[in-house]
């Protein structure tokens, strides 16, 4: 179903709300952008009602950047929330992940540096604001994808609740596999199960041997578990080892908040966190607290050297992700 357009005016009322980064430069739900020209945003910048909302620069992100080439008609621009992906097409722009809220001109100001085509689909990797906050700028003839229960996540969010923030839903969702377009513009899309969420999509431009990775792998430190979106400890090694399995063909991935990797860097997070789910296990069957876990937890040198951490403090206070991990233990006996 094709989206309302709104046509009313608007004023920019919000105020820039600080967005507080987290260890590995990730962040949940946040408010709606900016309307580009014809466009369908409020450009309020709200936040979720979590002391975490929209911002033009994107609060501790930093600014949108400078747009990287990937491959011959990859890029990726960084900062003011995910890294968004760009693929230019033979019709058109096919844009993955479009940051916190009122980024959608600087977004645009970027593919421009590149290309004079439109953009015409969005992929939303997951629910978070910083990854979709700025659907709502670019007009309703752009079609928004994503993962079936991403959908059900971005209904329950502020930001998408009123009238404009409709216009920034998802017009078509996918269950496991979905397929765009054809021959050297093919674009697939997977989801393994649960992970930073119980949405996470990832997103294969087949013929350039690139992937986006979304928060599934922000970045090599501890990843974000998001338990109100679905999100779990226990299961995202297993997800991203499915995936390792199910995806061929893929050189580079495009992280959520870090540089371009390795395909053998994605494959290797995996790994962390299914040593991650295991010792927390261990630790639960030794009557250990998460504190406790998180302080005692070593990741293997290989690891370490490659710059994978798992440092304790920050994200999810002293015992990290094994408080959230212990909790879905317990859930589960």
């Amino acid at each position: 179903m094709k989206r309302q357009v709104v046509l009313a005016s608007v004023v920019l009322t919000g105020a820039l709300v600080t967005v507080v980064a987290t260890a590995a430069q990730q962040a949940p739900p946040a408010g709606a952008p900016a309307a580009q020209g014809q466009g369908r945003g409020d450009g309020r910048g709200r936040g979720d009602g979590q002391g975490r909302g929209g911002g033009r620069a994107g609060g501790g992100f930093g600014a949108v950047g400078m747009i990287e080439k990937v491959t011959d008609n990859v890029y990726m621009i960084p900062g003011a929330g995910g890294n968004s992906g760009v693929m230019v097409a033979a019709n058109g722009v096919v844009l993955v992940d479009t940051k916190l809220a009122n980024n959608g001109q600087a977004i645009l100001d970027q593919i421009k540096t590149v290309t004079d085509k439109p953009v015409t689909m969005i992929i939303n990797t997951h629910t978070h604001g910083d990854h979709n906050g700025s659907n709502m700028f670019f007009p309703a003839t752009v079609e928004i994808v994503t993962q079936e229960n991403t959908k059900a996540n971005m209904e329950k969010m502020p930001a998408f609740q009123d009238a404009a923030g409709k216009v920034g839903m998802p017009d078509k969702t996918f269950k496991d596999k979905m397929s765009i377009g054809k021959g050297k513009e093919r674009i697939d899309l997977y989801y393994y199960g649960r992970s930073h969420t119980n949405g996470d999509a990832l997103v294969v431009f087949r013929d350039a041997r690139v992937m986006h990775a979304g928060d599934m792998f922000a970045n090599k430190g501890q990843g974000l578990i998001d338990p109100m979106n679905g999100g779990s400890g226990l299961e995202w090694g297993t997800t991203i080892g499915n995936a390792a399995k199910g995806i061929k063909n893929v050189d580079k991935v495009i992280t959520g908040h870090s540089t371009v990797m390795t395909w053998k860097d994605f494959v290797d997070y995996g790994e962390v966190n299914r040593l991650v789910a295991a010792y927390a296990r261990d630790a639960v069957k030794a009557g250990k607290t998460p504190e406790q876990a998180m302080m005692e937890f070593k990741l293997p040198e290989k690891f370490t050297a490659a710059g994978y951490t798992f440092a304790a403090g920050g994200r999810g206070g002293p015992g990290g992700n094994f408080g959230i991990i212990f909790d879905e233990l317990k859930a589960a006996k």
